[in-house]
């Protein structure tokens, strides 16, 4: 009895001893609260990124075609202007009084065509007049019932008559000529004078304007007075290496390819339009060629000389995709936190492909189904239990 109790007391010393001493066993640190999202297989748009420049479909300098003073403006700068519009009248006086001068001088000389027209019929009748008498005496010399000077006084006259008709003649060409070049400087002066009113050749925004009422103008200047920019459509243009014309080129082919435009550092686009223009050549210096993508604009969304990124979509494939926050940057390269089924986080290499805005797509290293941590990686080490919340 008394060897049962002693033996009783040495197990329960040892005990106390550890309690007294705190050595006591640590507990397990609990799980690391995080949040995760899934690994997913869909399609997904190859797509091609560049920085690209909006330019106006096209760009129209105004200028006069006529000196003069400038009596009116019919807009304000950065009006929106429809192709016939009237954007400058220029003081139309000098022209409406060349038009007037030019008008009187073609009725002048179309007076002295009448009166050649009348002369040469007068002098056409006395012509023959005299063919007759000279063919009724040169019977009678014949027949020697007429002295021979009779005869040739009476050839004379008519070979006089004959040379004054062919001068009427050559005086109703010259009239009419005369006429010819007044009508001519008549429409000259009317064309001028029309002039004096500038219309819009296109639908197009206005800029700057650069004169205003009462300034002078000179004829076809090398500055323009104002210039419009058509920007209903648009074009955005963009440079892509050229390895990608060969994708380019074979996806255009089956239809046309879409354009969207973005903000710089900016997920969402502004505007959606289509490729429309792939230049003739490659850029030997940049190894670039150049594209053109033509947007509708209308809601102004895009403006000429805006730097925007350009994202040409090719085709869509299959791929394996994962929200972007996933991924963490490593000495080995990118890698992800993969939750696996027992609660636990194992550190995985990943290859990342192109980035999809939110989610970025993973060329190897995961697998559908599987799940990546998205926030709390900073207290993470591989086999850490986590706590995934919602």
């Amino acid at each position: 009895m008394k060897r049962a109790f002693l033996l009783a007391l040495l197990l329960v010393l040892p005990a106390c001893s550890d309690r007294a001493g705190g050595n006591t066993p640590p507990k397990a640190p609990p799980p690391v609260p995080i949040a995760a999202g899934p690994v997913v297989q869909r399609l997904v748009p190859v797509q091609v990124i560049a920085v690209g420049n909006v330019q106006a479909y096209t760009s129209v300098g105004i200028k006069s075609r006529v000196a003069g003073q400038v009596l009116k403006v019919h807009f304000k700068e950065g009006d929106e202007v429809r192709e016939g519009n009237v954007l400058f009248t220029i003081d139309p006086a000098p022209f409406e009084a060349a038009v007037r001068q030019a008008e009187a001088t073609v009725a002048k000389d179309t007076a002295n065509l009448k009166q050649a027209q009348a002369t040469i019929d007068r002098d056409q009748a006395q012509l023959d007049m005299s063919r007759i008498q000279e063919k009724r005496y040169r019977e009678l010399l014949q027949r020697e019932l007429i002295a021979r000077e009779q005869y040739d006084q009476l050839k004379t006259n008519f070979a006089a008559m004959e040379a004054t008709v062919e001068a009427d003649r050559a005086a109703v060409e010259n009239a009419r000529a005369a006429i010819s070049a007044d009508q001519a400087a008549l429409d000259t002066a009317r064309l001028n004078l029309g002039y004096t009113t500038i219309r819009a050749p296109i639908d197009g925004r206005a800029g700057n304007v650069l004169v205003q009422a009462g300034n002078v103008v000179k004829g076809n200047d090398d500055n323009p007075i104002v210039v419009l920019n058509q920007v209903h459509p648009i074009y955005l243009s963009f440079s892509v290496p050229e390895q990608f014309l060969g994708d380019i080129k074979k996806y255009r082919a089956l239809g046309l390819l879409k354009v969207q435009a973005r903000l710089p550092n900016r997920v969402e686009p502004i505007a959606s339009g289509d490729l429309t223009f792939i230049n003739n050549t490659v850029d030997p210096g940049t190894g670039t060629i150049q594209l053109k993508a033509t947007f509708t604009n209308a809601d102004n969304a895009l403006w000429p000389g805006q730097f925007l990124d350009a994202v040409l979509t090719l085709t869509s494939q299959q791929a394996i995709v994962v929200p972007s926050q996933a991924i963490q940057p490593g000495q080995k390269g990118p890698y992800v936190f993969v939750v696996k089924e027992d609660q636990t986080v194992e550190n995985r290499q990943v290859q990342p492909g192109t980035r999809l805005g939110a989610e970025t797509i993973i060329v190897s290293g995961l697998q559908p189904g599987e799940r990546v941590v998205t926030d709390g990686h900073l207290r993470l080490r591989p086999g850490t239990k986590v706590d995934v919340k919602q």
